[in-house]
């Protein structure tokens, strides 16, 4: 397979755009999230559920917001391209820096090791071992990788069967919970005895969002999309609202048939409620599906953060941009792929899911409330510019984004210190990597290189 430009090629339509959006967002977090959440809340159920409401509505906001700048910079890269073109070149180098070295890296990680453990459970080996989910979650990080190197139009299809696939348990798990459940409180009490309610609030927010989080990614098909001025704003918005209602619903379903104080103490709550309502077989059978739905997940995370990297790539101030930048005959950035699926099966080797998911949740958050400031600052600064949609009731819904992605970034400071901490230092060690590609350009060229930030 000869690798041949530079140039990726506009095959995909809004039905990808949207299946994606899905495809990615309900992943692992719906199925493996909830104890986190009600082990936060002390096996109590009416913060828990708060915290999946408000994370939807968070991420609906920030998509509401986020969707302005899409539409005006319908290019490869996402939120990367974004950030760059908006506050710099510095500033668009941290945010691909991280995206690449920790975030996108990190969620494939942590998908693809409770892929791991479900997958190690269905096959009769014991799921807490380490090396079964850790050699199950590498082998098929690869694989993934090989299939999205076959080109994005075929991936695109390929994320729209199991999008569809993964809606089956879903669809069985709510349906059958509300005929079978005995019903059991979803809304009270809201936490357990001694426990601080802002921390657990803080911590449940922090979990649930990473169940939503992905959704962002699909800015970086634009380049790939036929209409992604239209399409693109379109697909956030209605695919947000379709996984928040999904979130909500299957998560009382499960609240229907056990109650919270028992989710907190299964790391796998999405199988163990199957098996109470549809036995040992098909109990398996269900689980099988959710195996389905995490794999849409990660094809969809690879696939993305593959763009990520390629046009992170693009500023040539990284090693290896040069190969980075290769286009193999399908169309897809084939050694940005293989870099993706290189360091994410290296994170795959701690084998810790909620390590890996609090830490790029955090880590993102910081770079979507600059995504979200970023739509005011055009709008003061560029009030002429066209804008194909425009966020609703400006500034309030950009202004509610920003104070909630504020409330995850500094709540997380203060309740996961060391967390936080790692993840900025990861940050800031790409500075030196900046500056150094920075002044070689400029003993290169004769002259000094405009900042733009």
């Amino acid at each position: 397979m000869s690798e041949n430009s530079h140039q990726l090629k506009r095959t995909l339509g809004f039905t990808v755009a949207l299946t994606t959006i899905i495809g990615i967002v309900i992943g692992s977090g719906i199925f493996f999230k909830p104890y986190a959440i009600f082990r936060a809340t002390g096996g109590e159920p009416g913060l828990g559920i708060l915290a999946w409401i408000l994370a939807g509505l968070l991420s609906l906001a920030g998509a509401l917001t986020a969707s302005e700048i899409a539409a005006m910079i319908p290019k490869t890269g996402g939120m990367v391209t974004y950030l760059h073109d908006i506050f710099g070149p510095k500033i668009g180098f941290l945010s691909g820096w991280v995206d690449s070295s920790l975030y996108q890296t990190g969620s494939i990680a942590a998908v693809a090791v409770v892929f791991g453990v479900q997958a190690s459970s269905l096959l009769g080996l014991d799921p807490n071992a380490y090396w079964p989910k850790v050699v199950i979650s590498i082998v098929t990080i690869v694989f993934l990788g090989y299939l999205c190197n076959l080109g994005a139009e075929a991936s695109g299809r390929l994320q729209m069967v199991l999008t569809l696939c993964k809606m089956i348990p879903i669809t069985l798990i709510v349906v059958v919970s509300f005929v079978k459940g005995t019903g059991h409180d979803v809304l009270t009490p809201l936490v357990g005895p001694e426990i601080d309610p802002g921390k657990a609030f803080s911590l449940a927010l922090l979990a649930a969002l990473f169940a939503f989080d992905g959704w962002i990614s699909v800015g970086m098909l634009a380049g790939e999309m036929k209409n992604p001025s239209k399409d693109l704003p379109r697909a956030l918005i209605l695919g947000l609202t379709i996984v928040s209602l999904i979130y909500v619903v299957i998560n009382i379903a499960y609240l229907w048939v056990m109650p919270a104080n028992q989710l907190m103490l299964t790391e796998t709550p999405a199988a163990d409620v199957s098996r109470v309502l549809f036995g040992r077989s098909g109990g398996q059978l269900v689980s099988i599906g959710i195996l389905i739905s995490v794999f849409g997940s990660l094809n969809g995370f690879i696939m993305t953060a593959a763009r990520s990297t390629y046009t992170f790539a693009e500023t040539r101030k990284i090693p290896f941009s040069e190969a980075l930048m290769k286009v193999n005959d399908n169309g897809s950035p084939v050694n940005a792929t293989w870099f993706v699926v290189i360091v994410s099966s290296i994170y795959c080797l701690t084998g810790k899911f909620d390590l890996l998911t609090d830490l790029s949740t955090f880590m993102v958050w910081i770079f979507y409330c600059l995504t979200f400031y970023g739509v005011i600052k055009w709008r003061r600064e560029r009030p002429d510019a066209i804008r194909p949609y425009k966020v609703p009731l400006y500034p309030v819904i950009p202004i509610i984004a920003i104070m909630g992605g504020g409330y995850v970034v500094i709540s997380t400071l203060i309740t996961q210190f060391t967390y936080a901490i790692s993840g900025i230092i990861i940050m800031l060690a790409g500075l030196p990597i900046y500056y150094y590609y920075t002044m070689k350009e400029t003993k290169a060229s004769g002259y000094p290189v405009k900042s733009e930030d």
